[in-house]
């Protein structure tokens, strides 16, 4: 597959996937999505590569979440194969039997935070932004973020973060368990490097027992809820409400989400 809006390279046993966007944001389309699964294919068939990290280009953002753009043409059809789309990337990204690290500079909120959730480990700098924006814009993060997020955080600070909204620093996202460590934007590359380096050195056998087994029980309950949940992310798609939010987003106002309150 030619890749249009990733980067990928190969070297020393660590293959480095790139959202490369960065005039939106590295905000994820559906041709993202199918290149950034390939790309975790070919990471996850290559003997030579033991851990694999995923960044976004720039210094704005890992990745803003879904592009909003494409979102506003979608009905619930399409949204089955989005839905179909989607977990493709995310059983990629945990059934590999090698680690995935995310190296987060800017923002990684919506779908970026959800893909940080597929991702074993993150390192973050200092200017990280984490959170959640469905319901802002009339959509639910029910990829991954509604059912992982509670395991990291735990299910108050989840839903918190699912019904507010609200953006969170690095450190704060640090403190709840989000991720792994933060460190000051000129440090990230060498802070990520290191931890590359500390894995490499490791049995590959034993690490690829170590996150099937840590995996097997929270992913046993993921993708045993993969059809309703598809099915309940479609029918958001192209009702009033989503289409209100979406709109608000693309004319820079604020939706008017009250308007609904005490309809069926």
């Amino acid at each position: 597959m030619e890749f249009q809006d990733i980067l990928y390279t190969a070297e020393s046993g660590i293959a480095t996937v790139t959202i490369n966007r960065p005039e939106v944001r590295n905000a994820v389309r559906p041709r993202t999505y199918e290149e950034l699964t390939a790309a975790m294919h070919v990471a996850a068939d290559d003997p030579s590569v033991g851990v694999v990290v995923l960044t976004g280009a720039g210094d704005k953002a890992f990745c803003s979440g879904g592009d909003i753009r494409d979102q506003q043409e979608r009905v619930p059809e399409v949204g089955r194969k989005h839905m179909r789309r989607l977990f493709a990337l995310s059983s990629v990204m945990r059934m590999m039997d090698k680690p995935v690290i995310a190296k987060v500079r800017g923002f990684c909120v919506g779908g970026g935070n959800e893909i940080n959730l597929f991702c074993d480990m993150t390192i973050a700098s200092e200017d990280a932004k984490f959170g959640q924006t469905g319901p802002r814009v009339g959509s639910v993060p029910i990829w991954g973020a509604c059912q992982l997020l509670a395991r990291y955080v735990g299910e108050r600070k989840a839903r918190e973060m699912l019904y507010t909204c609200r953006l969170y620093t690095a450190q704060q996202a640090l403190d709840m368990g989000l991720i792994n460590d933060v460190v000051k934007g000129e440090e990230l590359d060498a802070a990520v490097e290191t931890l590359c380096q500390e894995i490499l050195d490791k049995s590959p056998q034993s690490l690829r027992i170590a996150k099937l087994a840590l995996n097997a029980g929270s992913d046993q309950e993921f993708y045993g809820s993969y059809f309703p949940t598809s099915e309940l992310l479609a029918s958001i798609y192209g009702n009033t409400e989503n289409m209100e939010g979406i709109s608000a987003f693309l004319e820079k106002r604020k939706p008017d989400f009250r308007k609904f309150r005490g309809r069926a």
